[in-house]
């Protein structure tokens, strides 16, 4: 099914006692951030929305060895204040827990993810667009429930066999010393809502998506959360990484082996 639809669903990759041990460390993170006021940049895949929330943001742009905090919208007042909860203020937090969360990092390396084969609304993209390779289709993500991931609360949909068709924007860096920090190439398409199929998945399940499949989440409408883990493993023979591409490897985190 990954290579004739561009996803697919498998049950059981983690145990419940370990996606509440997940979770727990998050609330654990969550309850101790300092968020500095500039840093309080919202997360949104949508193309003019990247553009003045994450491409302008040096915060976003250096986030690739570092834990940062990424926002919903309208979780902030006029004046940055948290008008919610702040653990139900966040969109993710990324980019490198697998590298410093002792928790996180044995889940990524863990011999279950080694076997081959293996919020709020996020509008239709795909992650090649901006995790970009030559050739193309070396990147997968994994997208771990660490609860059920519903229709109600904003599961993955996909647009079955989209990954056979390439992508339709790039997101690279510009130049250095450039603003804004990033732009795209291309624009992203319009999808008939019509093509989405939804992706539910059991608490513990994860979904492997190929980088080019169009795939999307809505807005959740639930009184229940949905956590996910998710973080992508690229084939690293004959592949080269794009130096465009907005997360680099750095000095001090270069990216790191699956089978270390």
């Amino acid at each position: 099914m990954y290579r004739d639809e561009g996803y697919l669903v498998l049950d059981g990759l983690l145990s419940p006692e370990e996606c509440d041990a997940l979770r727990d460390r998050m609330s654990e993170i969550i309850e101790g951030m300092d968020v500095p006021e500039h840093c309080r940049t919202q997360f949104s895949t949508d193309h003019d929305e990247q553009l003045k929330k994450q491409g302008n943001a040096d915060y976003f742009i250096t986030s690739g060895d570092k834990i940062r905090f990424f926002f919903e919208k309208g979780v902030f007042d006029d004046k940055g204040e948290f008008i919610v909860p702040r653990e139900h203020s966040l969109n993710k937090i990324g980019h490198a827990l697998h590298a410093y969360e002792p928790l996180f990092k044995a889940v990524t390396h863990s011999p279950k993810i080694q076997q081959p084969g293996i919020g709020g609304e996020v509008t239709p993209h795909q992650d090649a667009t901006f995790l970009y390779t030559q050739p193309l289709g070396r990147v997968m993500g994994v997208w771990i429930a660490l609860e059920d991931a519903t229709l109600e609360n904003g599961c993955l949909w996909f647009i079955p066999g989209s990954h056979h068709d390439g992508i339709s924007r790039r997101m690279v860096r510009t130049p250095k010393g450039s603003f804004p920090l990033t732009d795209f190439i291309g624009r992203e398409k319009n999808y008939d809502d019509k093509l989405f199929v939804p992706g539910p998945v059991k608490k513990g399940g994860a979904v492997l998506i190929h980088g080019e499949v169009v795939h999307r989440s809505a807005a959740n409408t639930s009184d229940a959360s949905r956590h996910v883990y998710t973080f992508h493993i690229m084939e690293s023979q004959s592949t080269v990484w794009s130096p465009e591409n907005w997360l680099q490897p750095s000095e001090e985190l270069p990216f790191p082996s699956l089978y270390t």
